[in-house]
């Protein structure tokens, strides 16, 4: 991403969402932008795997964890697959696990912090709905922006001149 989310609060706000400051940033790439795909689980990342096994086409994966700090959602074998799948990175309200391993991998990552107990695996969740978190309403198909500063979103793509 060449455009900085400071650029894009001097230029556009107030057409934008800004997140409240709660993320860290864990994987190799610290700015990122895409499409915005949603998926809604506690504790249990079989919906996310599934998700991020699809082709990413620079699309940003936007996980609504309910904000537990018990389990992670991802760690480093997902953090590949994502990468290897063209994904430009994951925001998750909740936990990631493995920060050696996702930070060298070329793939935006911000989570709410680390832990090292792993997720569940049955599968549940839901994916493609209208998720709030960190003062933002993420819907399928806008955009999100996101870098040291933070993250921002918009209904549609944004370029500076």
């Amino acid at each position: 991403m060449k455009t900085r989310t400071t650029d894009l609060c001097d230029t556009f706000f107030p057409n934008l969402q800004i997140a409240e400051p709660i993320f860290r940033d864990y994987g190799g790439k610290l700015d990122f932008a895409g499409t915005i795909v949603t998926a809604r689980v506690y504790e249990d990342n079989g919906v996310v795997r599934k998700i991020l096994e699809e082709p990413g086409n620079g699309r940003v994966l936007v996980v609504d964890g309910g904000g537990s700090l018990r389990r992670a959602i991802i760690g480093d074998h997902i953090g590949e697959l994502a990468c290897a799948s063209g994904w430009a990175g994951v925001l998750i309200n909740g936990c990631i696990r493995d920060i050696q391993g996702l930070g060298q991998i070329l793939i935006g990552v911000k989570a709410l912090n680390a832990i090292p107990l792993r997720p569940l695996k049955s599968g549940k969740g839901e994916r493609d709905m209208v998720v709030s978190f960190a003062g933002v309403t993420f819907t399928p198909g806008h955009y999100l922006y996101a870098d040291e500063d933070g993250v921002v979103v918009s209904e549609k793509e944004l370029h500076l001149s």
